[in-house]
């Protein structure tokens, strides 16, 4: 029983010592790699492109970033600008309306003092009646004061042909009288006449100031149109421009956003890469600490089945 028990032992000390020796080459074979690993160039090749490409991502995720910025920035600008641009339109069509006004004020004295011309132009016209009236009744006063000159003159030569009834003093009283008679009627003729000239020639003042007038009304309202015309077309400018700088600040959007989107992509395999890159170095830390555990323990049995063997030979 004693020689069986000693056999069973020393194929079992055989065993534990195979699997030790095995175990502590298939270490140094691990050591070995490992030592490889840290000390080869790939290792370190892999870890300067690991952290290349991780200082790459850095600095394309600083400047996407900066690109943000620059963008809100570029956004805040074009918000300023077309604060700006709506208070340009603000104002122009407040001048537009102010414009407008003016032009119907405008239209309205043109209408008046188109009314006015036609006023003076009857006014003119009656005054011209009235003047060839005066004239024809001036005609009529003369050719009576001629009739009446001759009927005199006929009187007179009946007093020369008569010398009994002559009187001297009548006659010349009846001449100094119609004398005044005349001279009376030639001043007022020509008191009437230049009444009526002075307000001929104040129509016709009133009439060319009412014709310079139209004409400088529509002057200013044919500025007034261009203004406006040229006011329409810069709002249209304006808006085209918002528009575009519009389009092109959504697409610049977009596109920083598909690269933000296509970079955090990017991040997170790099985080999945990473953390499978120590989850595997953990495992292996797992492996060897396991391997060195088993080691120890192969090592403890084994160094106390020396001891137990050799103390019954003591």
């Amino acid at each position: 029983e004693e020689s069986l028990q000693m056999w069973d032992l020393n194929k079992r000390l055989e065993a534990y010592l195979a699997r030790v020796k095995f175990l502590e080459e298939e270490n140094e074979v691990l050591r070995a790699e490992i030592q490889s690993a840290k000390s080869s160039p790939a290792g370190d090749s892999w870890r300067a492109k690991y952290e290349e490409e991780l200082r790459a991502l850095r600095d394309a995720l600083d400047h996407a970033f900066r690109e943000k910025c620059t963008a809100e920035l570029a956004r805040d600008n074009l918000y300023e600008e077309v604060q700006q641009v709506k208070s340009r339109c603000q104002k122009e069509q407040a001048a537009r309306e102010e414009a407008k006004k003016q032009l119907s004020l405008s239209r309205k004295e043109l209408e008046e003092e188109r009314r006015a011309q036609i006023w003076l132009k009857e006014r003119a016209v009656q005054l011209e009646k009235e003047v060839e009236a005066l004239l024809e009744v001036h005609e009529e006063e003369k050719a009576g004061l001629d009739q009446e000159i001759a009927s005199f003159s006929q009187s007179l030569e009946s007093f020369r042909c008569a010398p009994v009834a002559f009187q001297p003093v009548e006659v010349e009283d009846y001449s100094k009288r119609l004398s005044e008679i005349w001279k009376g009627a030639v001043e007022t003729y020509k008191t009437e006449v230049s009444q009526l000239e002075g307000s001929l020639c104040q129509a016709k003042e009133n009439l060319w100031k009412a014709v310079e007038d139209n004409q400088q009304s529509q002057l200013q309202l044919q500025h007034l149109e261009k203004d406006l015309a040229g006011l329409k077309a810069r709002k249209e400018m304006l808006e085209e421009n918002l528009a575009r700088q519009w389009q092109e600040q959504r697409g610049e959007a977009e596109k920083f956003q598909l690269a933000m989107e296509a970079l955090e992509q990017e991040k997170q395999s790099l985080r999945g890469q990473i953390a499978q890159v120590l989850e595997d170095r953990q495992q292996l830390m797992h492996l060897k600490m396991s391997l060195s555990l088993e080691v120890a323990t192969y090592r403890t049995l084994l160094e106390a089945e020396s001891t137990r063997l050799q103390m019954p030979a003591g």
